[in-house]
């Protein structure tokens, strides 16, 4: 995000899944606020891989510090699975079926 490589909707996709976890944490008692983060989850998967398929540069116009960015993009997309199932275990703690 601070190398202004991908669009601002990258960064406003994740964020707001981020706000929504903190909302999902802070009530815990809440299986909306944890069915919303899951459901945030599962959609920015899908669109992180639309926007690092149709952003990446081409290998003339990469720099360090945008192969640094893509890098950490993909190790965010990489850890996303992990966090799903884990909110999802969550979700079932919570009375979720």
């Amino acid at each position: 995000c601070m190398n202004y490589m991908l669009p601002l909707s990258y960064a406003w996709g994740n964020f707001s899944v981020l706000a929504v976890g903190i909302w999902a944490i802070v009530q815990r008692d809440s299986l909306d606020a944890i069915t919303m983060f899951l459901i945030g989850l599962l959609l920015t998967v899908l669109t992180d891989i639309i926007h690092i398929s149709i952003f990446y540069p081409s290998h003339d116009f990469l720099s360090d510090v945008k192969r640094f960015s893509i890098g950490m993009a993909i190790f965010s997309l990489l850890l996303k699975p992990v966090s799903c199932y884990l909110v999802y275990r969550m979700y079932r703690e919570r009375g979720g079926e």
